[in-house]
């Protein structure tokens, strides 16, 4: 393949081709969901050796190459992927990806990528506004306003709450940047925290021990009326907390943090308020489901990955600042070659983002608004939630499952009783249904439980479906039960 527009597009044309079989096939479920096998022998079938060292990959290869990866990969247009909170991607969302890989615009600086800096900084107002933050004329009014919302798309959830974070710590320990992140913060969150969370605080030389665990209901979800004792504590020992961080929803049960609460004992104490709402928050979309957020606009900062319940391809995260001035404080750094006085048409975003190169994030979620609109997007949330909510009654009424409570999202935790409840049962039945790749499942444990675990990703995924895998989990579960 050599480095020209006819050859690009010869390979294209079979790419596409090969993807748009592949998507059909799946969304129709002739496939099986996942097949794994050893990477030594996948490294063979796709002749790695070979490409790299002689290169040459043309048309006519292209096409069994192709083949080979894509019956190797998961399978999440399948209506039996339900397991991990990975969007099944908008196949629009898909083009977007073929566009940013074609003309590569790093666009945190805008002279690097015009068209895509602002459709990055639209969606941001966008977001902004389903909280309450946006305080702009129109959605393309990019000027400076007092008290404003200002927010950055990153590449995860995981670098938007370290950003947010970082925020944190400026509004709390301005000189932190310069002269190193004071030892008398801490923070309070969940229990059930995202270990991206934890991560963070390391990354910004607290440690681990500085995250202060706020208790948390049998359905992990936290207790606001434990918050003050926490404070208490902590101030007796001398420490400043930095920060409280609360869930939207948790990611092993997809149950809320009661958002107002928390952000009413914030505002009493003046602490920061961070909302985790990588996956919850998508339904602020949704007239019937926002009230399960009900007083997110009392934080501070709010992570959104658009891509899990936006159906965007990875990665595409947000986070959100209730004023932009707090963003502004995150990082302050200079670099001559990119922080220099210029005459400005647009904006620069590399200022508030860990990243340097960033990828044209907004388009993935432009190309998905653009084909569905708001109300497509609301009537997948709406359809994905409430398919959950038939499957815990389908699930919880049959005799030998067990749900431990109603689902709030489209996470729904369940175990197989027939034979007892032993954790190390559960495990093998999850194992044992990926490895038949007819499902892709996962499994979670809280108060020390092991629970199966269905994340309805897909909006082809059905009342059918559930009862095929009921009946698989069965079937399985009785040829462990013979072979113990």
């Amino acid at each position: 393949m050599k480095n020209n527009s006819h050859d690009f597009k010869a390979i294209a044309d079979i790419v596409s081709d090969k993807l748009a079989r592949y998507v059909d096939e799946s969304q129709n479920g002739t496939l099986k969901t996942l097949v794994q096998k050893p990477a030594s022998v996948l490294a063979k079938e796709l002749q790695l050796e070979k490409w790299i060292k002689q290169g040459g990959l043309s048309a006519e290869s292209v096409q069994g190459f192709m083949d080979t990866y894509l019956k190797n990969t998961q399978h999440l247009h399948h209506p039996h992927y339900i397991g991990h909170q990975v969007a099944v991607p908008h196949v629009a969302t898909g083009i977007a990806d073929f566009i940013h890989g074609t003309i590569n615009n790093p666009m945190a600086i805008y002279e690097m990528g015009p068209a895509a800096a602002t459709i990055e900084k639209f969606l941001v107002n966008w977001m902004l506004e389903k909280i309450g933050w946006f305080k702009g004329l129109d959605l393309g009014d990019f000027s400076k306003i007092d008290s404003n919302g200002g927010g950055v798309l990153t590449h995860g959830g995981s670098l938007a709450n370290l950003t947010a974070l970082c925020a944190a710590r400026a509004k709390i320990a301005p000189e932190a940047w310069t002269k190193g992140t004071p030892t008398d913060l801490v923070i309070l969150a969940s229990e059930e925290a995202h270990y991206s969370i934890a991560r963070t605080i390391s990354i910004i030389g607290l440690g681990t021990d500085a995250i202060i665990p706020v208790a948390v209901d049998d359905l992990k979800v936290m207790k606001p009326e434990a918050l003050l004792p926490a404070y208490q504590k902590v101030k007796t020992q001398g420490k400043r907390v930095m920060a409280v961080v609360a869930n939207a929803c948790t990611t092993a049960t997809g149950l809320h943090d009661p958002l107002e609460k928390i952000g009413a004992f914030c505002e009493a104490h003046n602490l920061w308020f961070h909302v985790d709402g990588a996956h919850g928050a998508s339904a602020l979309l949704s007239a019937k489901e926002k009230h399960l957020l009900k007083g997110i606009e009392k934080a501070d900062s709010i992570i959104w990955d658009a891509h899990k319940m936006m159906r965007t391809s990875s990665l595409c995260a947000a986070v959100l600042f209730k004023d932009s001035r707090m963003m502004e404080a995150a990082f302050q750094q200079k670099g001559s070659y990119l922080f220099h006085e210029k005459e400005e048409v647009g904006f620069d975003l590399l200022p508030y983002a860990v990243e340097c190169t960033k990828a044209a994030l907004g388009t993935k979620l432009f190309w998905v608004l653009a084909a569905e609109g708001e109300k497509g997007l609301e009537n997948y949330i709406d359809h994905t939630y409430n398919n959950t909510r038939s499957f815990y009654d389908l699930i919880n009424g049959h005799p030998d499952f067990e749900c431990p409570y109603f689902p709030e999202s489209n996470i729904l935790c369940f175990r197989y009783t027939k034979y007892g409840l032993n954790n190390d049962f559960q495990l093998a039945l999850r194992n044992q249904i990926v490895d038949r790749g007819n499902f892709y499942i996962t499994s979670t444990a809280f108060n020390n439980v092991r629970y199966l675990r269905i994340t309805v990703m897909n909006e082809l995924t059905q009342k059918e479906h559930i009862e095929a895998l009921i009946d698989e989990i069965t079937q399985v579960a009785q040829g462990i039960h013979e072979n113990a």
